[in-house]
């Protein structure tokens, strides 16, 4: 299992940065050529394997693409 702050570490290193908060809840934006990204991280112990799939479909990475980012 994934914990927030490592999913914030990770899109940070992709270029992701906090843009605003709510509660425990970050938001992180990347601008792109083909538009902006913004992803919603629950900062947490564990991510929910359904809460994680929807941080990778917001980031716009493929589910393989995202897991490899853990792995640099």
């Amino acid at each position: 299992m994934l914990s927030g702050h490592e999913i914030l570490k990770a899109l940070q290193k992709e270029g992701f940065n906090a843009v605003g908060r709510k509660g425990s809840h970050i938001r992180m934006k990347k601008k792109l050529p083909e538009g902006t990204r913004i992803v919603t991280v629950p900062v947490k112990k564990e991510i929910k394997p359904t809460t994680l799939m929807s941080i990778i479909k917001q980031s716009g990475y493929t589910k393989d693409e995202f897991l490899k980012l853990f792995r640099k």
